[in-house]
């Protein structure tokens, strides 16, 4: 309790207004603070002195202009700051605290629950630390070929060699390499199925802003990504293709020819306008213009060629 919080309360716990709480903390600052104790002696002192005098009773108008001053220098006193008023209602709240046995009991028993579900949900919520992928292998597999056949002379043993082709499942993050080098790998599967759902899940990762940089070999994320654009038979993974690539086409000039090649010679007229629509970025760039003033005039597709006029428009407005 500072001095100028105590100065206060001294003149309360005078006169028997102090609230119990705060007795403690007076009492506790008097012994160590002799100003303040200064303090309470003068009021005792003056207690003293005004007692012998005659006591005369105030006049109506006396109590009536006194009361006037009071509230209007009641009014003048600054507010307390909020450190003063924190602690204020600190030392009240410990009084009703101490007072009632059944409510501190209350309060442990929340901050205890309180501590639990926080500590539950901080392990709940901990960074899974990654893990490689999980391989299972069957004890039964297909019978790939035979290598060799040796029979045991004037026996009837034989020795027969063979390969086994043994089907193998891998489970991992998207994040682990191994899971990545095996999801490029299914982008040339036979199954339009498989080649499908690989091209979705690399595009859906560079969409992400996961790891997909270019490689100066051509592989990589971004390079199974540009071969399914150009090579694949299925349109629908074409345009997974195209969805993954967007975001690359302004800084990659491998990946804007490769749109470009798509929008002049794709077969699909929908894999035609998604290109058209990827383009728009880079639409002042003079490779694209030229594309664009040929699948304007050419394209077999009116609504490619509408769409295609009106980006050469915007790129020409630029220029």
């Amino acid at each position: 309790m500072k001095c100028e919080m105590a100065k206060d309360n001294v003149i309360l716990a005078y006169y028997g207004e102090l609230p119990d709480e705060l007795s403690g903390p007076l009492e506790q600052h008097l012994m160590t603070c002799g100003e303040c104790k200064d303090e309470l002696e003068i009021l005792q002192g003056m207690e003293i002195h005004l007692a012998t005098l005659p006591v005369a009773e105030p006049t109506p108008n006396l109590l009536a202009q006194s009361r006037m001053r009071l509230d209007d220098a009641l009014d003048a006193i600054p507010a307390h700051g909020f450190l003063t008023r924190f602690r204020t209602n600190f030392f009240i709240w410990m009084g009703h605290v101490r007072s009632a046995p059944a409510l501190a009991t209350l309060l442990v028993g929340v901050g205890f629950l309180g501590g639990n579900f926080l500590n539950r949900y901080q392990v709940a919520n901990l960074p899974v630390p990654h893990q490689g992928p999980i391989y299972t292998n069957p004890t039964q597999s297909v019978i790939a070929n035979v290598t060799g056949i040796d029979r045991t002379p004037d026996s009837e043993l034989v020795q027969v060699h063979y390969n086994r082709m043994v089907p193998e499942t891998a489970e991992g993050s998207l994040d682990s390499k191994e899971i990545r080098d095996l999801l490029m790998k299914a982008t040339t599967s036979s199954a339009e199925g498989v080649r499908a759902n690989s091209v979705q899940l690399l595009a859906s990762e560079c969409k992400a802003g996961h790891e997909c940089s270019a490689r100066e070999d051509g592989k990589g994320v971004r390079g199974a990504l540009l071969v399914s654009l150009r090579y694949d038979k299925d349109a629908g993974v074409r345009l997974k293709a195209l969805e993954g690539l967007e975001s690359f086409i302004a800084q990659d000039q491998r990946v804007r020819d490769a749109v470009l090649e798509a929008l002049a010679h794709d077969p699909d007229a929908q894999v035609r306008m998604a290109a058209v629509s990827l383009l728009t970025p880079v639409q002042h760039d003079s490779s694209v213009r030229q594309v664009l003033r040929t699948v304007s005039t050419q394209d077999e597709n009116p609504n490619i060629r509408t769409v295609s006029f009106n980006t050469l428009q915007g790129s020409d407005s630029i220029q």
